[in-house]
């Protein structure tokens, strides 16, 4: 068995996604949306409401951070902010229609993208990107257990 190598996983991973990220928005000729603003369209799924505070928790991002996002976003078209039905000092905020068709266009392009260049591997290749997914994702939520405050407040 291989020692896992952290700073060559660490140095494979950005420059991936960046990749992966410029190859999907030149294929859909789409507008260059700050990863900051990507993370927040990925934790509002279609239909959902949240506040700038549950948002800012839920990222471990400061509010002041998660503000000056929404502002930006909204100018943008990308979310919309309402009054919590019940409770008018509540804000609620939701994405538009123009941020999910965005945002389910450049998934599309995504995986079509990796589709296509994991072809071009070797069968051995594949199969160990397939066997390395889940933990890659038990990665991930480690990393945000350990390093993403609970309370942002």
């Amino acid at each position: 068995m291989t020692a896992l190598d952290p700073a060559r996983l660490a140095a494979v991973i950005s420059p991936l996604r960046r990749t992966l990220l410029t190859a999907a928005r030149a294929v859909e000729r789409l507008p260059e949306i700050p990863d900051a603003q990507i993370e927040i369209i990925r934790a509002l799924p279609r239909g959902s409401v949240t506040t700038s505070g549950e948002l800012a928790g839920r990222l471990g991002l400061s509010r002041s951070t998660v503000s000056n996002l929404l502002t930006a976003m909204e100018a943008s078209g990308l979310i919309e902010r309402r009054p919590r039905p019940g409770d008018r000092r509540r804000i609620e905020i939701r994405t538009t229609a123009r941020a999910r068709d965005l945002f389910d266009r450049f998934d599309l392009a995504s995986s079509a993208l990796v589709t296509d260049a994991a072809a071009t591997l070797d069968p051995a290749d594949r199969a160990a990107l397939a066997a390395a997914l889940p933990a890659l994702e038990h990665l991930r939520e480690a990393l945000q257990r350990l390093h993403i405050p609970e309370d942002t407040e």
